[in-house]
């Protein structure tokens, strides 16, 4: 009865942090913590995807945005892709393929479509928005999971499952809202409580967090 009473109080004590985090919303599903990764900034390969991943989870990410898509170029194979959800899986984080578009004459790759990933995520901020709408529709009508958009456009009218708004450092915080999933870039910080006073922010006044990026978070040392 004693270990009962106590495992009880601990769910008890959970529920209270996390309703608390969230901002005093009550939700029937944790609120995605998302760790965004950009090649462009640092590789991350077949290597070291797991020493990714293992970070990602034992900081509190629930989601990865992996980038696998660059500016018209498919880096890695679909046997690789499906080997990297299997790994994120292990890890009990979602798996999302971000595609990083920068010219409307770059559709999205169908290979990379139904192999283990839990959503798909566009980065094309520097295409038109008729570009943009077009891509996103293409990808509703060929996907079944998740579909995310990233955006610097903060009044966007995009309606993909979940919309990122990339709200980075403090003199973005009037665009942080629910319905949407704010940001936080760790360049737009100056420490490590700037950056966790940016993420307790996000995360309380909007549905998530993005966090751009894992490179970044690994030099910062937060």
């Amino acid at each position: 009865r004693l270990y009962v009473a106590i495992a009880m109080i601990l769910l008890a004590v959970a529920a209270v942090v996390y309703y608390s985090l969230a901002g005093g919303h009550a939700s029937s599903a944790p609120k995605p913590i998302i760790l965004y990764v950009n090649q462009g900034n640092g590789v991350v390969n077949g290597s070291g995807f797991g020493s990714m991943a293992a970070f990602a989870s034992s900081r509190g990410f629930n989601a990865v945005f992996f980038q696998i898509y660059r500016q018209g170029v498919l880096l890695f194979t679909p046997s690789q892709l499906s080997g990297f959800c299997e790994q994120a899986h292990v890890d009990n984080l979602s798996l999302f393929f971000a595609l990083y578009i920068t010219n409307s004459s770059q559709g999205i790759p169908p290979s990379v479509l139904g192999l283990g990933e839990d959503g798909i995520s566009l980065d094309m901020s520097s295409v038109s928005s008729g570009a943009q709408e077009g891509l996103l529709n293409n990808l509703k009508s060929s996907f079944h999971g998740t579909t995310a958009v990233t955006t610097t456009d903060m009044a966007s009218q995009l309606q993909p499952d979940m919309l990122i708004l990339e709200t980075y450092g403090p003199g973005m915080q009037q665009y942080v809202r629910h319905g949407t999933v704010a940001s936080v870039g760790v360049f737009a910080t100056s420490s490590e409580q700037d950056y966790r006073s940016q993420f307790r922010y996000d995360l309380q006044n909007s549905d998530g967090v993005m966090v751009f990026d894992y490179a970044g978070l690994l030099k910062s040392g937060y």
